[in-house]
């Protein structure tokens, strides 16, 4: 009975419905997506789509019935965002230029617009003409007249025919009506973008239900020549390539917004050119292989000690051995908000315990002490369990027969079992590292980066890493680089990853699968 389950006609029926459903929902998102223009997700979805059916439909590929899913996860979750980062490092992609060109330019004629010199306010009365077009009824003040506004022409009503209501504002006509709160409620959303004709050269924009200003265009767009003149002065903006419409006369003048222009590697080069980038970033890039380096290191050390003590027959041992790994069982969060309150100045148990009174996180030292020791207790019990089961695997004739030749215990542990435990724990060593590299948790969460001087300007704090430094960059609240950031993300991945193959290739881990 279960084998026909999974075989025959009713397991090809629910293979035939699972598909179905999963393709219906594909088609959907991809649909979506191209709707959106988002044509990289629609074209890798319709890919996943007949690659899904054909593979299970299909009894010409078997392998690849358990690989499809692992595949398209790797693609979608691993490969698709690494290719984007270096496609977007590539890019002027920061405030103020995060839009398509298209979407920029008309920004930018929404906002190429100003006041009259004498910042003129109508009272005015939204409603509609007699033609049932969006109109304003008002007095103009300029001119003495009671006149109604529509999108396109402005028509004088005489006085005798308007009513106004106890505020003396003009409320209705023969050709005009007011709205009702409901029809006002509908246009809520719409009133920035309302524009009432008053002449050629000024137009009435709302300042509400009940108010309304005189402006005019400040800049005219010239398709032709894909550039802005000034109304005012007559200066041209033109494209200068870096994602905005730059003034001929003074290239630091620019309109804003501007849009994601392509600019191939200046943000690479710019980290190593530009001063304001370079010394903090080589500053970053120092702290980062330091403090990953002394991790692995005091990690490693005081879990490898703590294995040898406890690898000897000791009475209690495995009630130690359950105290050792609580700092690895309990929420890394967890601990380090609870590190972050025990190192605290003025309350701290830390400065308690000892009777002193350090600042830990305002003093760059003191601040870096304190990463390397919470993420010491972090660390200790994962290379202390590894070492264990390690030190397990190391046959014991190799150190009595090395006593009986007469080597000492120093000499065992340096000849014998510290080589062979680093053979078989240099992947684990390894990986530790490039996870300490990327220790993003740990700093935001204890020390944000700091200390820092923002009143100077800096970026980077003292216990900042390469992916804090990334993360400020990317998403700083008043200018935030995202083309700037990706690139640093694309130099931390090949540093990562280049680290990682040097160090497994001289330890020859490799070798083993050759």
């Amino acid at each position: 009975m279960l084998v026909s389950i999974f075989r025959g006609r009713v397991a090809f029926a629910l293979k035939v419905i699972t598909l179905l459903i999963l393709t219906s929902l594909l088609v959907m998102l991809a649909q979506q997506a191209f709707a959106t223009g988002v044509y990289a997700i629609a074209l890798f979805l319709a890919v996943s789509i007949v690659m899904m059916n054909f593979v299970y439909l299909t009894k010409r590929s078997v392998p690849l019935k358990f690989f499809l899913p692992g595949l398209l996860f790797l693609l979608a979750f691993v490969v698709g965002p690494i290719l984007y980062t270096l496609a977007m490092s590539g890019f002027t992609y920061q405030t103020g230029n995060t839009l398509s060109k298209p979407e920029a330019i008309v920004q930018i004629q929404k906002l190429g617009v100003m006041q009259d010199s004498n910042q003129t306010i109508f009272d005015v009365t939204i409603g509609k003409n007699s033609s049932n077009e969006l109109s304003l009824l008002y007095l103009d003040s300029l001119t003495n007249e009671f006149a109604i506004s529509t999108e396109k022409n402005r028509t004088v009503e005489p006085e005798s025919t308007v009513v106004k209501d106890e505020f003396n504002v003009p409320s209705s006509s023969p050709n005009f009506r007011a709205l009702t709160e409901d029809e006002l409620g509908i246009l809520d959303e719409q009133i920035p973008e309302l524009k009432f004709y008053y002449s050629d050269e000024y137009y009435l924009g709302l300042e509400g239900f009940q108010a309304a200003s005189l402006y005019k265009k400040s800049l005219q767009f010239n398709e032709a020549n894909d550039e802005f003149q000034s109304l005012i002065n007559g200066d041209i903006y033109r494209d200068n390539g870096r994602g905005n419409f730059a003034n001929l006369n003074n290239s630091e003048d620019i309109l804003q917004p501007g849009w994601r222009a392509p600019i191939w590697f200046e943000n690479y080069t710019k980290l190593f050119s530009e001063e304001r980038l370079r010394t903090p970033f080589i500053k970053v890039f120092l702290w980062t292989i330091s403090f990953a380096g002394l991790s692995v290191l005091t990690t490693f050390a005081l879990g490898l000690l703590l294995a040898i003590a406890l690898n000897k027959a000791i009475r209690g041992r495995r009630f130690y051995r359950s105290i050792l790994i609580l700092p690895y069982a309990m929420p890394s969060v967890m601990s380090i908000l609870i590190w972050g309150g025990m190192f605290n100045t003025d309350f701290g148990a830390i400065n308690s315990l000892f009777g002193t009174d350090i600042a830990w996180f305002q003093n760059a030292a003191f601040a870096r002490t304190a990463v390397i020791v919470v993420n010491l207790w972090l660390g200790f019990p994962y290379f202390y369990l590894v070492a264990s089961g390690a030190l397990q695997a190391i046959p014991a004739e190799l150190s009595e027969a090395a006593a009986i030749d007469g080597a000492s215990p120093r000499q065992i542990f340096y000849k014998i079992t510290l080589p062979l435990l680093l053979k078989i724990l240099s992947p684990l060593l390894i990986a530790s590292f490039a996870y300490n590299f990327n220790n993003f948790n740990l700093i935001y969460l204890l020390t944000g980066g700091g200390p820092i001087a923002e009143l100077d300007g800096e970026i980077a704090g003292a216990t900042d890493i390469l992916i804090s430094y990334t993360y400020k960059i990317a998403f700083d609240q008043g200018n935030s680089n995202l083309g700037l950031a990706s690139a640093i993300s694309v130099l931390i991945f090949l540093l990562v990853a280049s680290m990682s193959m040097y160090g497994l290739k001289k330890s020859k881990v490799l070798d083993d699968f050759a």
